[in-house]
């Protein structure tokens, strides 16, 4: 490597992400660093993110009990999520589950699946039946855009190792 350059390896992968936070670590203000890493990769997520909570919301409600609240309840849910450190590194869109939505604390994996939708009672009574959701919702907010996203966490990655190498630049002077 030559002289003055960065202390770390700048490939952006998951070895580069874990390399990014160790090098952020050594730094004075390592944390704060890092809370802005973390925000600025969540921030390039957002975009996908308002995709897929729209795409949940576009869901239809001709069925009993799929009113507007089961939509916004996990559109509520869905978050950009970045954990830098630990068994898992990387940056992510998750829907999480929903406890508190009518009991249905798995509503953002069930209303995604390919098939068999979810078991629910008629009006809280007797028969039960299957209601199916906007197949693949979730999965289909991204499959055009997937790069997009990734070059911007990328870019986010990359300035921090930017600022970082400039850092160790001025400190061997």
């Amino acid at each position: 490597m030559p002289s003055g350059g960065p202390p770390f390896d700048l490939r952006v992968t998951h070895e580069g992400l874990d390399a990014l936070v160790r090098a952020i670590r050594q730094e004075a203000d390592g944390k704060a660093l890092r809370k802005e890493l973390a925000k600025n990769m969540r921030e390039a997520l957002k975009p996908g993110a308002l995709m897929a909570k729209s795409s949940i919301m576009a869901m239809g409600s001709a069925g009993m009990g799929t009113g507007a609240g089961l939509r916004a309840g996990i559109a509520k849910k869905i978050r950009p999520e970045v954990k830098l450190g630990g068994r898992w590194s990387g940056a992510r869109v998750k829907a999480f589950k929903t406890p508190g939505l009518r009991g249905f604390a798995n509503a953002p994996k069930r209303t995604n699946r390919r098939s068999g939708g979810w078991r629910t009672l008629t009006y809280g009574h007797e028969p039960w039946r299957t209601q199916e959701g906007k197949r693949q919702w979730f999965d289909h907010a991204f499959e055009n855009d997937t790069d997009q996203y990734t070059l911007a966490v990328h870019e986010a990655m990359e300035d921090m190792a930017r600022r970082l190498a400039a850092r160790a630049r001025e400190g061997n002077r």
